[in-house]
């Protein structure tokens, strides 16, 4: 159901819905005067962000840390944009809330219930100079918008020889079991676009990656598919940083050390291989290191090997289905540089093959205990 139909509750935000609404059609007309008006020192930096690391932080969750990395991005660059279904008045999961109220409906605003036109219309908006941050209201429904994101988007400057680019693009899509979503709300479609050469994706664990990694998104030359887990908006809290900061894309992070065995997950999954971990020490003295990939194109095969080439033990955990989810291709790789390293196996934790099920979602998601069971047979092998 779209979110129009669960959240205009009032005739303040039906108002509010539809003046959000007629701006896409504005925003098109203004683009091109919007982008000559930047001055050229903005044309030489379409970023505007800071990689500065601010000394003051505060206890922030998921969704707040994804709303103000959006309002640093318009804040810092003028050529951002923002849209998809409902941001106008926050979105479904409001990560947008106040953002069309302090930047207007030229540069925030609703689209039309087509995702094949909200990414068509980023691909526009970025090759003509523009910074857009396009939202996809579920993951589940960025498959109208495939052939752009990997057809145009994916090829735009390669096909073009370097002469035009649309690579200031980032769609958002918030992905991943939400405790009753079935088979059209809880999908984690992220290896279906690690496939695609010419675009990157990302998927944040916390929230201080959530914004770190978004700013960099944002401000990278390449075109970002960047996955956030909605059931981490609201049940995740951790200091983040106040100001400005970008958190290097194709960079793993070592979330626990251990030399027993690697664990390697990314976005809500890595909070499942952390307890995980703490299920093995406590009971068999097991201890584990947890990577979080956070970023899966490119993906960061050095850490990854350096880790099991100490632990000689490798585990790969994802919501997906097992069969050609993103772990294979992490399992075969690691298998080829640390063949001659490994003790044991590597596994495979994940989602099963089958559509994502509604009553039976909890049999479904790779849990903690599903994952320690893994662990102990691996070194019991």
């Amino acid at each position: 159901m779209s979110a129009s139909r669960i959240l205009i509750r009032s005739r303040a935000d039906f108002k509010a819905h539809r003046a959000a609404s007629c701006a896409s059609s504005e925003a098109l007309r203004a683009l091109s005067s919007y982008t000559a008006s930047t001055s050229a020192s903005q044309a030489s930096d379409s970023t505007g962000l800071s990689d500065a690391n601010s000394p003051d932080s505060k206890p922030t969750n998921f969704c707040s840390a994804v709303n103000d990395a959006l309002h640093i991005a318009l804040e810092q660059n003028p050529r951002a944009l923002c849209f998809g279904e409902d941001v106008g008045f926050g979105g479904v999961f409001r990560c947008t809330v106040g953002l069309f109220d302090r930047f207007g409906r030229d540069r925030v605003f609703n689209t039309p219930l087509s995702e094949q036109g909200i990414v068509g219309f980023g691909i526009g908006a970025a090759a003509m100079g523009a910074t857009p941050v396009a939202e996809i209201q579920f993951a589940d429904y960025i498959f109208p918008a495939f052939d752009q994101i990997v057809n145009e988007a994916a090829k735009y400057r390669y096909r073009s020889g370097g002469d035009f680019s649309c690579g200031g693009l980032t769609v958002r899509a918030p992905y991943g079991a939400v405790g009753h979503g079935g088979h059209y709300h809880s999908q984690s479609p992220e290896a279906f676009f690690t496939h695609v050469p010419g675009i990157k994706v990302v998927v944040p664990s916390g929230p201080k990656e959530a914004k770190g990694l978004l700013l960099a998104s944002i401000a990278d030359p390449d075109p970002v598919v960047f996955f956030e887990a909605k059931m981490l908006y609201r049940t995740v809290v951790e200091d983040v940083p106040t100001g400005s900061y970008t958190i290097p894309l194709g960079q793993a992070r070592i979330a626990r050390s251990g030399g027993d065995m690697t664990l390697v997950g990314w976005g809500q999954q890595v909070a499942v291989l952390e307890r995980a971990a703490a299920m093995v020490h406590e009971e068999d003295g097991i201890e584990c290191e947890i990577i979080d990939l956070r970023t899966l194109l490119p993906w960061d095969r050095d850490t990854v090997e350096a880790s099991v080439s100490k632990t000689g033990r490798l585990l790969v955990s994802h919501e997906a289905p097992v069969t050609s989810g993103f772990g294979a291709e992490i399992v075969a790789a690691i298998s080829r540089r640390c063949f001659l390293r490994l003790e044991a196996p590597p596994v495979r934790v994940c989602g099963y093959d089958t559509p994502f099920p509604l009553v039976f979602e909890p049999l479904y998601v790779p849990s903690a205990q599903r994952v320690a069971d893994a662990i102990r047979d691996s070194c019991r092998f």
